[in-house]
């Protein structure tokens, strides 16, 4: 049996117009500089210019989908079921080759209701053969994550470990199963020069937790059985700089999950295929600007799905980012008319935005071996 699986970081698929009252929105600072004298027609112009941006970001996330053309998808950073139905109805469905359903949402811990989704072709499946279970509740102390490096954020052994979630979703194929593990591990606060290393002892207590769930739900035959870790990790080791030179971060937070537990296909790509998301931003402590492109998203596999596929057939999805992001790390000219004039973008893209989304979809094509004897 083949499935292609796929994991999506598609920004703020929202249906809210702000976060909270009083809220900034991706149009605002455009808006200012206009004076409404009422706020409330301020409001409504700064409504029809934000429809008018989504309605392009949205077609384009659609084409990122529908391109990458996977069975099973883990999206992340989605508002609501909702948004999520609404979004396959009136954009994937118009320009995609399958139809799906099985929609899954549940609301995590993330203090913007940014959440995890999950979407199935709906004839790959019946909805009897689809369980799923959310972790939200799970606690630090009871995933055996907790430690003095936590404690140090004023967390408690009682408080969620997750930043958002571990949505498990268990899939009944009759002579085989898949369980996939949905993530969306604490963000590394882009912008801060010390961001990933402050927030780094967060993902690892992350990780210890998806690790202890899939050895709690397997057993002893966790290496056997067919599961993999699907999300956007927020964690790498080793990033790319200029020219695509190899930069070893150090640690990511990760190592819980690949120190002899699951399997990084993504290691079989060259060097400047491997990744996801590109950064660009000043450096106080060293006065200039740095580039790095990451892999923040990552499809991790069991032994048993590693071992099946030797040669897994990976696929990265980057015509929806935006122009300012060089697509290939290895070449020198990065001005803005190498950037402008050569870069292979889906129709409408822009400089910064729109664009389907600051990450880029990543999808794998696996042979699901048959069970062996999940405990």
């Amino acid at each position: 049996m083949r499935l292609r699986l796929g994991t999506f970081n598609v920004e703020n698929l929202l249906t809210r117009h702000r976060f909270e009252a009083g809220g900034r929105t991706e149009t605002a600072a455009a808006m200012s500089l206009f004076n409404f004298p009422r706020a409330d027609e301020r409001d409504a112009v700064e409504r029809s210019l934000a429809v008018a941006l989504e309605d392009d970001k949205r077609q384009m996330t659609a084409l990122a989908l529908a391109e990458a053309n996977a069975d099973l998808w883990m999206l992340q950073e989605v508002d609501s079921l909702a948004s999520l139905q609404a979004f396959f109805a009136n954009y994937v469905h118009r320009i995609a080759d399958h139809r799906y359903g099985h929609f899954t949402l549940i609301d995590g811990n993330d203090r913007r209701s940014i959440d995890i989704g999950f979407a199935a072709r709906r004839d790959l499946l019946a909805p009897s053969q689809v369980s799923v279970h959310s972790y939200r509740e799970l606690s630090f102390a009871e995933a055996g994550a907790f430690s003095p490096a936590v404690a140090a954020f004023g967390i408690r052994p009682g408080d969620r470990v997750f930043a958002r979630d571990c949505l498990v979703i268990a899939l009944d194929f009759g002579d085989r199963e898949l369980t996939l593990f949905g993530c969306h591990f604490k963000s590394m606060n882009n912008g801060r020069d010390d961001g990933r290393q402050a927030t780094l002892p967060i993902r690892r207590a992350e990780a210890l937790a998806v690790r202890r769930l899939v050895q709690e739900r397997f057993g002893a035959g966790w290496r056997q059985a067919n599961w993999a870790i699907l999300g956007d990790l927020n964690g790498y080791r080793i990033g790319l700089g200029p020219l695509a030179e190899p930069v070893d971060e150090g640690d990511s937070g990760l190592e819980p999950l690949l120190e002899d537990f699951a399997v990084d296909p993504m290691t079989s790509l060259p060097e400047h295929e491997r990744w996801t998301h590109f950064r660009r931003y000043w450096s106080d402590a060293q006065q200039k600007l740095l580039e790095s492109h990451m892999p923040l998203d990552h499809i991790l596999l069991s032994p048993a799905l590693a071992a099946a596929n030797p040669k897994p057939v990976i696929q990265l999805i980057r015509r929806g980012l935006p122009y300012r992001v060089p697509l290939d790390p290895r070449e020198a000219d990065r001005s803005m008319g190498k950037l402008a004039l050569t870069n292979d973008r889906y129709p409408r893209v822009g400089w910064d935005r729109p664009k389907a989304s600051d990450h880029c979809p990543l999808t794998i094509e696996l042979t699901i071996p048959k069970a062996q004897g999940r405990s």
